[in-house]
């Protein structure tokens, strides 16, 4: 009767008690993988020590952080993602309910000891604490990296520049015969990859990413790295905006200086101010550029030249200024020398008119026909007075007149060839110069 009974109470349940319940403990049982258990993470995973480990490796750029051209430095936040077969590790799936992956605290198993040469400070983002084991010894572990790095800049074309910076990884103690580094993409899929993932790019452009390998020799052993190059092109509108045109800017207004009139001062302090205004854009493009560099930056060469052409024209201003004050000087005197030959003449004639007065009496006793001619050689003398008075109101008014107002003499003449030649010479000059230069910065 009790068998019976059983029977029935198997049958109505179904049948569940002879179901097998599993658990990722029961895996890491199994494998003995426990903190106390340090065999998994002391040497290289491998059942024969002539055995290499593959490590598959892949890179993919999240954002641009920063680049700075002053201490030459290169900050990408990176995806990181390793693939390693652990030859003391598989399982059954069958044996563990079809269990075919576990995750494990990183610390339990070994590691590879990569590294990238480059970095220059430790990196202060959140690590990943696990890795993911399949029942085949497959591990990988994914990270994500702020990583702060060297990279040698070429600022010749800045601000139209494109930069490369590389990031080597490799063992810093396995070399070639243990461990073989393998690229998880290629260019092409790395750069594509990057492109979908990218959050933020700022002041740069990204364009590629490509993968090579190297061979580092170092005593007498040799160390297999990957080079992920990154290439960027700087968006170069706010330099642009900020920099290069207003200098363009300064530059049309000396070019304009030229029209207005040297005898007064208002031409050489316009100069003057134009030219203590790209002195202070040359400071601000100081903190831009590196303190060194391979070649001279051609915005560098941009504003020096600028700086000497207008320091050129504002020599030219003060050699005409002062050819046309020596011609003034010249012709000042010219008229004082007149001014006293005329005030001789002037003493003169009121001595004859003085005499005409004292003779007036003889001429009451003069017949009618030379008193009609002693009354117009009186209106003559008097005209000729007045004409006197206004020929010195001219010279007294041509002293504050401009040499181009009035007329020059030789030294005027020259000063107007001079000016017109130095701007000739200055058009050629900066149009000749701006059309290099462009060639060069999109060459």
């Amino acid at each position: 009767m009790v068998p019976v009974v059983f029977f029935v109470l198997i049958f109505l349940t179904g049948g569940t008690s002879s179901e097998k319940v599993c658990s990722y403990h029961d895996v890491l049982e199994y494998l003995n993988l426990t903190t106390e258990n340090s065999l998994y993470k002391l040497t290289r995973p491998v059942l024969d020590h002539t055995h290499h480990t593959t490590i598959h490796l892949e890179v993919l750029l999240y954002a641009i952080l920063a680049v700075i051209e002053k201490t030459q430095t290169f900050v990408p936040f990176i995806w990181a993602s390793m693939k390693w077969n652990n030859e003391l590790i598989s399982w059954d799936p069958a044996q563990f309910c079809g269990i075919t992956g576990v995750s494990v605290p990183k610390d339990l198993l070994w590691r590879p000891d990569l590294m990238i040469y480059e970095m220059i400070q430790k990196d202060a983002s959140h690590q990943n604490p696990s890795l993911y084991i399949d029942h085949k010894g497959m591990v990988t572990y994914e990270e994500d990296m702020n990583v702060v790095s060297t990279c040698r800049m070429d600022v010749h074309k800045f601000p139209f520049d494109t930069q490369s910076c590389n990031i080597s990884i490799g063992s810093a103690i396995n070399c070639i015969g243990e461990v073989h580094l393998f690229p998880a993409s290629n260019s092409s899929r790395a750069t594509q990859f990057s492109r979908e993932l990218m959050a933020s790019q700022g002041e740069w452009e990204f364009l590629q990413l490509s993968v090579s390998d190297n061979i580092l020799i170092y005593d007498n052993r040799s160390f297999e790295q990957l080079v992920y190059t990154f290439t960027i092109k700087r968006r170069p509108l706010l330099h642009v905006i900020n920099f290069l045109l207003p200098i363009l800017f300064f530059l049309s207004l000396d070019l304009a200086s030229f029209f207005i009139s040297d005898h007064r001062g208002e031409k050489l302090g316009f100069k003057v101010t134009v030219l203590l205004a790209i002195s202070v854009l040359l400071l601000i493009l100081n903190d831009i550029l590196p303190s060194m560099s391979n070649k001279t930056p051609l915005i560098a060469t941009y504003c020096i030249v600028i700086f000497a052409l207008m320091l050129l024209s504002l020599l030219e201003s003060i050699l005409i200024i002062y050819l046309m004050e020596i011609d003034s000087k010249q012709r000042l005197k010219n008229d004082q020398e007149d001014k006293v030959k005329s005030d001789d003449a002037k003493r003169s004639r009121i001595f004859c008119s003085c005499v005409f007065k004292a003779s007036e009496k003889e001429t009451e006793m003069l017949p009618v026909a030379e008193e009609v001619r002693c009354v117009q050689s009186r209106e003559s003398r008097i005209l000729l007075l007045i004409l006197d008075e206004l020929q010195e109101l001219k010279k007294t008014m041509s002293l504050h007149l401009s040499p181009m107002e009035e007329g020059g003499g030789r030294l005027f003449l020259w000063a107007t060839r001079i000016n017109r030649a130095f701007f000739v010479f200055y058009v050629t000059t900066v149009l000749l110069f701006l059309s290099l230069l462009y060639y060069e910065w999109k060459s």
